[in-house]
């Protein structure tokens, strides 16, 4: 099957007609569990992708339990529609003390894929302190990262990830307005992980963001610097010799990159599974002296 991909001319000519937001399946993490299953074969980190597809299995038996957690009142989610506001940012919603259940279920269900030192570091966690948990939490959400505990970062992320996921899920699109800030989650404010140009129906051929949260798509269009709206310049890298559907998306006047992820290449290509398999090519753009724009919650630099 031979699949066409709209130009960015073309792109912007069809933006009345195409889905600006895209909110995440029900069964989102098990998808990327899959994928990342798939990547892990013969790759040098597939110990780790392994783990991580562990993770999200625990993600979506969480999901599909239905996490106890509820949308902001419908006037609240009108205002925000109003002022082009996310409705569900982290910052202005208290977070369901549900989570932490959460965070406990996906570190039991992960702890026999770790090694005896990482079990041990999911203590603080399995053992119920909830005042540490929410600190956790906190410094995760407002990028305090040098505050966080690196080892137990991945299953906090994962955790508030299942709960905002459930919570975008409840939303209508109608509900969102586009936010000011483009490079921003229409839903929750976050930044990306990456993006992907996505195939088949109205969406083939266009470029959504992921966001690392609530797992919402935002359309962007491409050959445009996601972070500054810079159109002027982008460069596209890639690893010689390698997979190039994944692709670094450079811009010279931010100095940022991001990874855009493409579908056309592979279908079952996911934008935080294929992110996590090409971090030889997040070396590459640091070498070059650019930095990423967007952040991978399976993968958190925080304190040792």
């Amino acid at each position: 099957m031979t699949t066409t991909l709209l130009q960015p001319g073309q792109i912007e000519a069809a933006a009345g007609s195409i889905p600006e937001l895209r909110l995440p399946p029900a069964d989102l993490f098990l998808t990327r569990a899959r994928r990342l299953e798939q990547l892990a074969e013969g790759h040098t980190l597939g110990d780790y992708l392994r783990f991580v597809a562990h993770l999200a299995h625990a993600q979506q038996e969480r999901l599909d339990a239905g996490p106890v957690a509820s949308l902001p009142a419908p006037g609240l989610l009108a205002q925000c529609r109003e002022y082009r506001m996310p409705p569900l940012a982290p910052g202005g919603l208290a977070r369901p003390s549900g989570w932490r259940d959460t965070a406990r279920h996906l570190a039991l269900a992960v702890q026999d894929a770790l090694p005896l030192a990482g079990q041990a570091a999911l203590q603080p966690v399995l053992e119920g302190r909830d005042a540490w948990l929410e600190a956790q939490a906190g410094h995760l959400i407002t990028g305090e990262l040098h505050n966080l505990d690196a080892a137990v970062a991945p299953v906090i992320g994962a955790a508030l990830q299942v709960h905002w996921t459930h919570l975008a899920r409840q939303l209508d699109p109608a509900q969102v307005a586009r936010p000011e800030h483009p490079n921003l989650c229409p839903v929750c404010g976050s930044h990306p992980v990456s993006s992907v140009v996505r195939i088949g129906g109205a969406e083939n051929g266009l470029r959504y963001l992921h966001c690392a949260l609530c797992s919402s798509e935002w359309h962007v269009v491409r050959a445009k610097c996601s972070n500054c709206d810079n159109t002027r310049g982008i460069v596209y890298h890639h690893l010689e010799g390698g997979y190039n559907g994944v692709r670094a998306e450079s811009c010279p006047e931010c100095r940022t990159y991001l990874k855009i992820v493409h579908q056309d290449k592979n279908p079952q290509a996911d934008p935080v599974a294929d992110d996590l398999a090409s971090l030889a090519l997040d070396l590459l753009m640091d070498e070059t002296g650019f930095v990423r724009s967007g952040i991978n919650w399976y993968l958190i630099q925080g304190s040792p």
